[in-house]
């Protein structure tokens, strides 16, 4: 049974663009896009290389400015704040989970996730982060130690330790091989599911969007079109 998506919007973006150069060499990666995302919702945005889906992510979640447009969180806008009022958000408020797992190789599993759990006023207790991603018997193992998939879920242990209000994920399984991604989507539907966390998803992969709530399609810059799913499917019954 699809699961209810709650109301309010946590994040909310009005005709966001984006402009690398000028001129004849200008390239326009957002096109007035405007988008909405519910508290506990689950999105998959979906479409080509060169969509725009990975600006749109790092735009949201503070990484990125956009050359014009408004984007707002619970309320108060991030559009014009400063590199310490943006800081403060992504510390405090997101969690990020990329194709490429980005861990201190002289760290262990736990130590990698306690280094975020220092900068917020809140955190998750290490043992609790690495257990809810199945780690628990690797927690003092090395990165070397590990295989993608178990990187990437201590990628996702260290984005959930602060608690987030946002994990956005831009193609977490794209460097993964068929069934050892599916196991990093169902450690990513559990935290969205279990804790609450709003999750937004990249991907280019068509199936996965069987997993939203909402799926958005990105192409050329602009939102092409939205569905959703009349059924949620586990990350087991996706097949690509």
């Amino acid at each position: 049974m699809q699961q209810p998506v709650p109301e309010g919007p946590v994040l909310r973006g009005r005709a966001l663009c984006k402009t690398y150069g000028s001129g004849v060499a200008a390239v326009h990666a957002l096109r007035d896009v405007d988008i909405d995302v519910a508290r506990g919702e689950f999105i998959v945005l979906l479409g080509a290389s060169g969509s725009g889906k990975s600006t749109l992510l790092n735009i949201l979640g503070g990484l990125d400015v956009p050359s014009s447009g408004e984007v707002e969180f619970r309320g108060q806008r991030l559009t014009g704040a400063g590199d310490d009022e943006l800081t403060r958000y992504r510390r405090e408020h997101v969690g990020f989970v990329f194709q490429f797992y980005n861990l201190i190789p002289s760290l262990t599993v736990a130590e990698n996730v306690a280094l975020v759990t220092d900068i917020v006023p809140d955190p998750m207790e290490v043992d609790e982060a690495v257990g809810l991603v199945g780690l628990a018997p690797r927690r003092d193992h090395f990165p070397s130690q590990l295989s993608g998939g178990e990187q990437q879920r201590v990628a996702i242990a260290r984005a959930i330790a602060k608690r987030p209000d946002l994990l956005l994920c831009d193609e977490p399984t794209g460097a993964l091989d068929y069934p050892t991604g599916k196991l990093v989507l169902d450690v990513i539907a559990r935290i969205n599911r279990e804790l609450g966390t709003t999750a937004v998803v990249i991907t280019h992969n068509a199936a996965i969007a069987g997993m939203a709530d909402r799926v958005i399609r990105l192409a050329d810059g602009r939102i092409a079109g939205v569905e959703r799913p009349a059924r949620r499917l586990t990350p087991a019954e996706l097949s690509w």
